[in-house]
This record gives C-alpha cells, sequence and structure tokens, in this order.
C-alpha cells in the first residue's frame, strides 16, 4: 500500500487563499502535516493550476514572486510531470467518465503514481471515480 498523498490543486489554493474560511484552516492542516510526513504527491499541473489561481481569481490574489516563491518551495516534495502519453490516456478518461479533461488528467496522473485512492479532490466526479 503506498501511503504517499496527491494533493489537488484545490488543497493547495485553500491553503494560501485566507478568504477561504473553514476550507483554509482544513488545507494549512492538511499540507502541515503532510511537510511533516514527507507524504504529500504533486503533479506540474497542479502546481501550474495553482500558481494561475492564487494570482489571478482568489479574493486577494498573491503577488507573482510570492506564488513563484511557493510553488519553489513545493518542489521539494516529489513531484509527477505530465508527458504527452499522460495527456492522451486523460482525453479517454474524459470521454469514458465524462470528466473534464482536466480532472481526467489528474486521476490520470494519480493513478500512474499509485495514488488515485489517497487522492485529495474536491470535484464530485472525480470522488465518485477514486470510490469505484
Amino acid at each position: 500500500m503506498n501511503d504517499k498523498v496527491f494533493v489537488d490543486t484545490n488543497v493547495l489554493i485553500y491553503a494560501h487563499d485566507v478568504d477561504a474560511g473553514d476550507k483554509h484552516v482544513v488545507a494549512v492542516r492538511i499540507l502541515k502535516e503532510l511537510w511533516f510526513s514527507r507524504l504529500g504527491v504533486l503533479s506540474t499541473q497542479v502546481l501550474q493550476e495553482f500558481y494561475v489561481n492564487v494570482t489571478r481569481k482568489i479574493p486577494s490574489p498573491l503577488s507573482r514572486s510570492v506564488a513563484r516563491d511557493i510553488v519553489g518551495n513545493y518542489a521539494a516534495w516529489q513531484v509527477e510531470t505530465v508527458g504527452p502519453e499522460s495527456i492522451l490516456l486523460a482525453s479517454e478518461f474524459e470521454e469514458r467518465y465524462q470528466l473534464s479533461f482536466w480532472d481526467a488528467l489528474i486521476v490520470v496522473t494519480a493513478q500512474k503514481g499509485g495514488w488515485l485512492r489517497s487522492s485529495l479532490k474536491t470535484s464530485t466526479p472525480v470522488r465518485q471515480l477514486i470510490a469505484c
């Protein structure tokens, strides 16, 4: 059994979005535990989505330099890369499971690393797929 935990973009965003209320508190706690245990896993997609969202889409956006520093800090974690084979498989998952392409790519990346069942994902269709 793989004890590592694949973390979705939303968890990272909530942890750095001070306006996210209870979600912020929970996400900070989860990420602190993963930092301490060294069990957190991310993907290049997650880091890219995090950067874009925290600099443009949250109520109190972070500066680009702060967001870059955060991404740089997460480089200490295990980071799964997204390659052409993952993109092709994600397009098949998108069609088969009626997911958004981006959610399908997260599922493929988590599956590739063996972390599918321990993924922290907030999207309901993905939760349903992970629960299967």
